[in-house]
């Protein structure tokens, strides 16, 4: 079966034209088209998928302001637990070497409308929040920006910080620091404008504790923006077997409990996106028709999964004994 057309992706080549390393475990890259034109545009909180070692494909926010249209600034951490992705970045990917990433993609985007911004960023979460306090410093729109990184040592960009035009918007908050400089999100939250909108990326802890403390204080979730730049991916051999059927051909497929969706259609000839493989990019979302999913992204928001009309294959299973899928 062939990829849905909905679902096809537009692959550029792009140049590493710099590599360097901007903090302790963090290498920042530059990337620009190989003819020296124009990359395509985007806006901030945009990622691009990079395709790595001919198939493993990791997303990365786009750092640098969106008016800078001939280069794109992309940050990858160093996981100890690396699934192959940000090993391969590090150590093997090489100044002048040729890339295929997809063109940008923004399910982080800021939110349309003159408000105050309030942005968190934990760690390597700074990557789209960076790109965010540059546009909105440019607008001259209300902003703050908290950043929170173990030491000094390991804040990416810090530097770039302090010496740009939103440095007294910033606040820095680091784990080895002393108590006074420790990020209190409760009072960030209720010296907030009433309208103000918050967006955090960052470990999902950091991001849980942040959105918590704005819901416990009465926030309305529609001003709660987040973006993971990893998750925790659960356990496929949990939930027992269950069946897929395709409604195009009425194919059923068998999905064992040590398999994920993806795989199982995969092994039977039918190809669906994935990128992240962790539930939290939306690439491989798909419309249910029928049965009970067993939601473990992170992606979809709770109203959305509490409808069951639609799952991530790469991550989510089945309550029920079958699901039927637009496939």
């Amino acid at each position: 079966m062939s990829v849905r057309p909905d679902m096809a992706k537009t692959w550029l080549q792009v140049q590493v034209s710099a590599k360097r390393l901007e903090a302790e475990g963090v290498a920042g890259f530059t990337l620009t088209a190989p003819d020296g034109n124009a990359l395509p545009a985007f806006t901030p909180g945009a990622h691009v998928d990079v395709e790595i070692d001919g198939g493993l494909i990791r997303q990365y926010s786009l750092c640098n302001p969106p008016h800078e249209t001939h280069s794109y600034e992309i940050a990858v951490l160093l996981e100890p637990a690396s699934r192959g992705g940000s090993r391969a970045m590090h150590q093997r990917i090489r100044e002048g070497d040729l890339l295929r990433i997809s063109a940008p993609k923004n399910l982080f985007a800021l939110h349309p409308g003159k408000h105050q911004s309030l942005l968190f960023a934990g760690g390597i979460g700074i990557t789209p929040i960076l790109c965010m306090a540059g546009h909105l410093a440019r607008s001259g729109d209300h902003f703050e920006l908290h950043y929170c990184a173990r030491s000094k040592g390991r804040a990416a960009f810090a530097d770039q910080i302090r010496l740009s035009d939103f440095a007294a918007q910033t606040h820095f908050h680091f784990d080895d620091g002393n108590e006074e400089q420790r990020l209190q999100v409760s009072a960030v939250l209720q010296n907030a404008d009433a309208d103000a909108h918050v967006y955090v990326c960052g470990p999902a802890g950091f991001i849980d504790h942040v959105l918590g403390t704005a819901l416990n204080l009465g926030w309305p979730v529609e001003r709660l923006h987040r973006e993971f730049f990893a998750a925790e991916v659960a356990a496929t051999s949990t939930g027992g077997a269950f069946e897929v059927q395709i409604a195009r051909t009425g194919k059923t497929i068998m999905v064992p409990p040590d398999q994920s969706i993806v795989a199982a259609l995969s092994e039977n000839g039918i190809d669906v996106p994935v990128s992240c493989e962790q539930g939290i990019c939306g690439t491989c979302l798909t419309r249910v028709l029928e049965g009970e999913p067993d939601h473990r992204d992170s992606f979809l928001t709770t109203s959305e999964q509490e409808r069951n009309d639609q799952m991530l294959l790469c991550c989510s299973r089945a309550k029920s004994a079958r699901l039927v899928l637009d496939l």
